[in-house]
């Protein structure tokens, strides 16, 4: 490292000598990585010196789109019309020039002039290709699904919504991982209060690293402690741009195959995309099945504990007999006999999920076949109860997006204990619980339970039910777009027929 004394005042042609350390102190920092590579390179007029990262480059793109044109460059500052490479620019920054580095570029310096720096993008990319959903699957519609590259995931969305007014803001959240997240909106549609909303609170978060989009569900979402998420997870292109052009703001994490979507309603979640695939009377019944097969999933079980527990005289006579029979031998209380079950099935869950892909579905099958009937046999269980928990765990299933799904499995077992301790009452104050709780929820801002609470007649047109398109002129209210109207009503009814 130079020594500089008594030197108050620099020419214009002499180097600073406290940009000349900072950069010596840099490139000493870079060298301890053995991934780091530098070496001199002899010019016309001049010695270079590259350095680069050997895990980050493309070295196709260093020996023949960089290398080759080094021999005629003259002096640093005309590296940017020497090279033919996009991305090419003079940096003196130190800390810009780190951070360049570790994104994939090429740093080149005269080693007798440290006034100014070039860097030449040079990255690799290295990511799976665009493949079919795997979780958000749907028989008809488009077949694509985000991959882990933020660009790749980004034009997925552009070639649906070729249009200028699609904005993207880029932040760096991290202060390891300094991960890349883009916020998406439309501009003219898009609310600007919900943009500023998502924009402050990423801009705000004081962490290590987003590893993650999920990371971010957690961490700005209005409650933090509730077990329903308050942004959609969706990792279907096509379902982004369609609600971009509803008003919503996405949110895009570099290395997650998942996008976010708010503000949304607790009703979305169970709304499929392939909804919108299919005639709307179709569409409509598929909705309704996966609403009742929710409720059911969350109340069968505690309520069978609760008739059996408290209320004999609710059970219609033809059943009784049957009920008795298969109890007769049971030394459990039904509660234990449920709880026993319940948590079978959530093993079963967790062991197929964890295990290699043909091996899982075969313990999820063969575990269920075999436990369930050896649980009978042995009278732990009753033939009637391993039903009720099976198509209850069914009727989980039948969620659409993953982590509401995970919540229905959870609040079963709270439902469950306060039907033990007192009864169908138990139930219903459970019920009352989890409406509060709901009520008092909210995305972004904006209420969860709309357009019920508060209630909003035009948003019912696609909740429980969805109507036909030429019904749905306007977007939802939920979002306070800054332009309400989708299409002209009369233009959409007319009919043009030769």
């Amino acid at each position: 490292m130079r020594i500089w004394r008594n030197k108050k005042k620099l020419d214009k042609n002499e180097k600073d000598p406290k940009k000349d350390d900072s950069f010596q102190v840099l490139l000493q920092q870079l060298s301890e990585s053995d991934e780091f590579t530098q070496f001199t390179y002899a010019s016309r007029s001049s010695t270079l010196c590259i350095g680069y990262y050997t895990s980050l480059i493309d070295t196709e793109i260093l020996h023949r789109d960089i290398m080759p044109y080094l021999k005629e460059l003259e002096v640093i500052t005309s590296l940017p019309n020497v090279i033919p490479i996009e991305e090419v620019t003079l940096e003196k920054d130190t800390t810009i020039i780190q951070d360049q580095l570790l994104r994939g570029h090429v740093i080149i310096f005269d080693v007798n002039n440290l006034n100014q720096m070039g860097l030449a993008k040079a990255s690799v990319e290295r990511t799976r290709q665009v493949a079919i959903p795997e979780v958000e699957f749907s028989v008809v519609g488009p077949k694509e699904a985000f991959v882990e590259s933020l660009d790749t995931n980004i034009n997925l969305v552009r070639k649906r919504l070729p249009l200028p007014e699609l904005i993207i803001k880029e932040l760096h959240i991290g202060k390891i991982s300094k991960t890349r997240v883009s916020v998406l909106y439309i501009e003219g549609i898009a609310n600007k209060e919900n943009v500023n909303t998502v924009i402050q609170r990423l801009s705000e978060l004081q962490v290590d690293q987003i590893n993650d989009s999920s990371y971010l569900t957690q961490l700005i979402q209005d409650n933090q402690n509730s077990p329903f998420p308050q942004l959609i997870d969706t990792e279907r292109p096509d379902r982004i741009a369609s609600v971009l052009g509803e008003g919503k703001v996405a949110i895009l994490v570099d290395g997650a195959p998942h996008g976010l979507i708010g503000p949304t309603t607790f009703f979305e979640f169970f709304s499929a995309f392939e909804d919108y695939f299919l005639n709307w009377t179709v569409a409509s019944f598929f909705r309704l099945v996966r609403f009742f097969a929710v409720l059911f999933s969350i109340l069968v079980t505690p309520i069978y504990v609760a008739v059996l527990t408290y209320h004999y005289e609710l059970i219609p006579k033809d059943m009784l007999s049957t009920l008795i029979t298969s109890r007769s031998a049971i030394p459990l209380p039904p509660i234990m006999e449920a709880l026993v079950l319940e948590l079978t099935i959530e093993l079963l869950r967790e062991a197929g999920a964890r295990l290699p892909t043909k091996v899982g579905q075969t313990i999820g099958i063969v575990g269920g076949i075999v436990i369930g009937t050896a649980s009978v046999e042995a009278g732990l269980t009753s033939n009637v109860l391993l039903i009720i928990v099976a198509l209850g765990a069914l009727a989980s299933f039948t969620t659409p997006v993953y982590q509401m799904g995970n919540t229905i499995r959870l609040i079963r077992f709270p439902f469950l204990l306060m039907a033990h301790y007192i009864g169908l009452l138990g139930v219903a104050i459970s019920f009352c619980f989890l409406l509060i709780h709901l009520l008092r929820l909210s995305s972004l801002g904006r209420p969860f339970l709309e357009p019920f609470y508060p209630l909003r007649v035009q948003d019912l047109k696609d909740s429980l039910i969805r109507l036909p398109f030429s019904k749905q002129t306007k977007r939802p209210i939920l979002e306070q777009t800054e332009d309400t109207m989708r299409f002209d009503p009369m233009k959409a009814k007319e009919k043009n027929d030769i």
